[in-house]
């Protein structure tokens, strides 16, 4: 319920992007919003105004003379609501938006909103690639309207190219993410997440169980916090957040390349992966066969990462994680003065290796802080809080 309490005004413009709105209302109702939905007279050409008033529970609102029997709709929608969404927003909407044109409910509500507001484009690729509709989006970006894509991919039209609505979820994760405080607003935050894999032949390895969540959650926590976000991340199946550059590698030497080669401006560096300690020291390019007695395999130590940006004359503010299978606070504080960071994040393995929840304990120079038990995402979210007051010190 991430959503909870919060109230949603949603705007849907005409286009046959506008089914995925009903699925958007769907789906914030379901996080916990209020959602109250405003229609143009071209959307409902393509979905009946009692869909939303279905998932919504509330009453849909089509028109631009509607006094709701207590005052002026357009003046009233907006100032009971903690964010304005229009989605799809289309072309002719976004140009009127730019230019203060109010000659619809949807132009009208929006020049009379009392809370911020958020578009989603919609629309054929020419028409998001032409220069007027590139200057309007300019002037929105401008007036400090938050642009929602669009993404890249198949058209309704039958073209393929830039201009397409978000996903549903996108969008959802995008609303929620501009509720966040932006405490690292202008940061710039480098990531390491997942497990490496460590081959000893074509087909088999050295990795452990890390399924990522945790990195791409602190990730995510990060991007919402609003820092730059770039993520170097181990062979995991989960997709990257949304706004977040995703750089994928396999073993350990392959991080460190990829974490020197973007480290340069980098304001903080958070250590998830669960890099491995070692590897072999030759790998065989054929598959090692079951011949006789099971091969030798000598192993090698791999680079430390985190120690080794630690080290640097002028390294960001390191954080690094720890799991662990027992004695947590001597190993973590250990391994904390060691690579000498401000700040470590430990936990026991049991607690929450690849599952959607954890525990967290915070270690630091004030000593040991103790996370509730929570979803990660809730957990990185507290983590950032954290980044940002040593970053204030």
């Amino acid at each position: 319920m991430e959503l909870e309490g919060k109230r949603v005004a949603l705007g849907v413009t005409g286009g046959i992007a506008a089914y995925k709105a009903a699925e958007i209302t769907r789906l914030l109702v379901r996080e916990g919003a209020t959602v109250r939905v405003a229609m143009s007279e071209a959307a409902t050409h393509f979905v009946a105004p009692m869909t939303f008033q279905a998932l919504s529970g509330n009453r849909v609102h089509t028109d631009p003379w509607d006094t709701d029997g207590n005052g002026m709709a357009h003046i009233r929608f907006s100032r009971e609501a903690d964010v304005l969404l229009i989605a799809p927003a289309s072309a002719d909407f976004l140009a009127k938006a730019a230019n203060g044109i109010a000659d619809s409910l949807l132009t009208t509500l929006t020049l009379a909103r009392d809370c911020p507001l958020l578009v989603a484009p919609a629309m054929n690729r020419q028409m998001w690639n032409h220069p007027a509709t590139r200057r309007n989006v300019a002037v929105l970006s401008g007036d400090a309207v938050g642009l929602l894509g669009p993404a890249s991919g198949e058209l309704a039209c039958g073209e393929t190219g830039e201009g397409r609505m978000l996903e549903p979820p996108e969008i959802v994760e995008e609303v929620i993410a501009h509720f966040q405080p932006k405490l690292l607003g202008g940061r710039k935050v480098l990531v390491t997440a997942g497990p490496t894999f460590e081959a000893i032949d074509p087909v088999r390895g050295i990795t452990n169980l890390s399924s990522g969540r945790m990195g791409l959650a602190v990730a995510r926590a990060a991007r919402e916090a609003g820092a730059e976000v770039t993520l170097v991340c181990g062979p995991v199946s989960l997709p990257a957040p949304r706004g977040v550059t995703r750089i994928d590698v396999t073993a350990a030497r392959e991080m460190r390349a990829a974490v020197m080669r973007r480290l340069a401006g980098q304001e903080v560096f958070i250590a998830v992966a669960a890099v491995s300690d070692y590897r072999p020291r030759t790998v065989s390019d054929q598959k090692i066969k079951k011949d006789g007695d099971p091969p030798s395999i000598e192993l090698v130590e791999n680079p430390d990462i985190l120690a080794e940006v630690a080290a640097l004359p002028r390294p960001p503010l390191c954080v690094g994680f720890a799991a662990e299978t027992r004695n947590l606070d001597e190993y973590a504080q250990k391994k904390r003065r060691a690579k000498k960071i401000p700040l470590i994040v430990g936990n026991l393995i049991a607690d929450g290796l690849g599952g959607e929840a954890s525990t967290l304990v915070l270690f630091d120079d004030d000593g040991r802080h103790a996370l509730e038990p929570a979803p990660k995402l809730a957990l990185a979210r507290q983590l950032m809080a954290r980044v940002a007051a040593l970053l204030e010190h």
